[in-house]
Order: structure tokens, then C-alpha cells, then sequence
């Protein structure tokens, strides 16, 4: 049976992640309070840090980064895309 958490993103109860995305205590504190649905928000919001601002994740940077962004985007409200970012239109628009 999939747990419940209150998820941080979406403000409120949804299925927890089974397991720990990450490591150590921020992995913790992300299973503990993002949800599955949470966390696949976080995913398409980290492709787009990645591809916009052309990370290599074999660089410590990119990493050390990325985690500092996780923690804003859950936890501290203040997750921002890149200003050169451009929602694409939906298909058949």
C-alpha cells in the first residue's frame, strides 16, 4: 500500500515516493514530504536547468547546482526557470 505524505509542491495530501530520490538528508526530507506527483514536477523542472543552461553533470558545479535549485523548488518557494526560457506551444496550437 503506497503511503500518503503532504506533499510541499502540491499543497497537500498525495501518494508518497516508495523510495528515496536522493541521498543522504535532503533525499530524506524529499521522501518524506514530496509526493510521486511532486517529484516528476521537479524532474521536467531540472531537464529544463540542464538543457538551458547547458549543465554537465560530470562537473561538481552542475551537481552542486542542481541540489541547491532542488532545495529552493521544494522547500524555500524560490525555484525560477531561466529567463531565456520559452514555454513551448502545445501541440496543435
Amino acid at each position: 500500500m503506497a503511503k500518503t505524505v503532504n506533499c510541499v509542491v502540491l499543497g497537500k495530501p498525495a501518494e508518497g515516493l516508495e523510495r528515496s530520490p536522493y541521498p543522504g538528508e535532503l533525499g530524506q526530507r524529499i521522501l518524506e514530504n514530496v509526493s510521486q506527483e511532486g517529484w516528476q514536477q521537479w524532474m521536467k523542472h531540472q531537464t529544463i536547468l540542464i538543457n538551458e543552461n547547458q549543465l554537465s553533470l560530470f562537473k561538481p558545479e552542475a551537481r552542486k547546482f542542481l541540489e541547491q535549485e532542488m532545495v529552493k523548488f521544494f522547500f524555500e518557494g524560490g525555484a525560477q526557470l531561466p529567463e531565456e526560457f520559452v514555454t513551448p506551444p502545445k501541440e496543435g496550437s
